[in-house]
């Protein structure tokens, strides 16, 4: 990457975000964040007891991120969260133009939900995915790549477009 750029790594709980924005990171040598790690208590107890979040509850959190992003603009950062929707989007590309952009892990619901059942150790319960493919606006304009290949070659390709 010749200029640095803000790459948010969207798609829904299972389909490789943290791993794929990790190895993203390393190979372009910017900073990593997991947007996970940023949601406040009261959000991560509702994840947990099962409870979708609610726009009103990601408002904080999509603002936080997008503060990060701001801070992060001279040298980069590959920040990971599910931005399900447009307007979550918005927010986090906000005062971003032109220094940003969306990547969408894309992957169908039966491949993540495979993937879900092997997972240890995740707050997201299994049985949310499906409210987060119900709430999933597909990105306009995004690097979109297919998961159903390994990290690697996700990496490989996500860097090829940009």
């Amino acid at each position: 990457m010749n200029n640095p750029q803000i790459l948010f790594v969207m798609g829904v709980s299972g389909s490789g975000k943290t791993t794929i924005g990790t190895l993203l990171a390393q190979k372009l040598n910017i900073p990593f964040f997991d947007g996970d790690d940023f949601h406040p208590a009261s959000n991560i107890k509702k994840m947990s007891d099962g409870i979708p979040l609610n726009d009103d509850d990601r408002q904080g959190w999509l603002e936080r991120l997008n503060k990060l992003a701001l801070e992060h603009t001279t040298t980069g950062a590959v920040i990971v969260c599910s931005a399900l929707k447009e307007k979550y989007r918005v927010i986090l590309g906000n005062q971003l133009e032109g220094l940003h952009k969306i990547v969408y892990l894309e992957g169908s619901y039966e491949l993540i939900n495979d993937r879900l059942i092997q997972r240890k150790n995740h707050f997201m319960p299994k049985g949310l995915l499906r409210s987060q493919f119900d709430t999933l606006e597909i990105p306009h304009d995004p690097i979109t790549v297919s998961i159903d290949q390994s990290p690697e070659a996700i990496v490989a390709d996500i860097i090829k477009m940009l």
